[in-house]
């Protein structure tokens, strides 16, 4: 199914002279990992004390893009320069996961109307990852199907922050739209669980 996540290698291409330059100047991946990390976190926390100004929402946008952009060269920098390890590895999806709830959770406090499905939202953000990570368990390569992966939950959040100041009654629809960003996490989960099993077929995996 359609996904951001389509745009990867143009993206990729886009950020290869940063991240060469980043090589050459000795930053490591789980720099970049941990980076992104802790602002999430910060813009999570700013979010949360200040969610009766919407105004804060528009943060949201740019960092959500620079953190797409980190999480990119991190990975970049770690298979292009000879710099994979067990440690960036399992850096790289813990960051992932808890990045996404620090960023995501305190939108249910900014409408609490809406709060049981932004709760959904975010489990049905780590059940997609965790069922990214099932594809390796089995045989398989880590998958990144759609249609509500990574990529796609920061595009729709990004533009959830950035029209909340500017049409705030956009809020009002918070439910229904966190709601049915819960149950494409579902569907995205099952796409690739699907997909791990249909690599494996032949491999004699149970």
């Amino acid at each position: 199914m359609p996904s951001v996540y389509d745009l990867k290698r143009n993206f990729q291409r886009v950020l290869r002279p940063f991240v060469d330059r980043l090589h050459r100047a000795g930053v490591r991946p789980n720099h970049l990992t941990l980076l992104a990390l802790g602002l999430s976190g910060a813009v999570g926390a700013a979010v949360l004390l200040a969610r009766h100004d919407l105004r804060w929402l528009l943060v949201l946008p740019p960092w959500l893009f620079l953190r797409m952009a980190l999480n990119a060269m991190d990975g970049m920098l770690a298979r292009e320069h000879g710099l994979i390890t067990r440690l960036g590895g399992a850096l790289n999806e813990a960051g992932d996961v808890l990045a996404d709830l620090a960023l995501y959770l305190p939108l249910a406090a900014v409408r609490p109307e809406a709060a049981i499905a932004v709760v959904a939202f975010n489990f049905g953000a780590v059940f997609t990852e965790f069922c990214g990570l099932v594809g390796p368990s089995l045989g398989a390569s880590r998958r990144y199907e759609g249609p509500m992966g990574k990529s796609d939950r920061a595009f729709w959040v990004g533009v959830l922050g950035l029209l909340g100041p500017w049409v705030p009654a956009s809020l009002h629809y918070w439910s229904w739209i966190f709601s049915a960003a819960a149950l494409l996490a579902l569907l995205t989960g099952f796409n690739r669980l699907r997909a791990a099993l249909k690599e494996t077929e032949g491999k004699g995996a149970a």
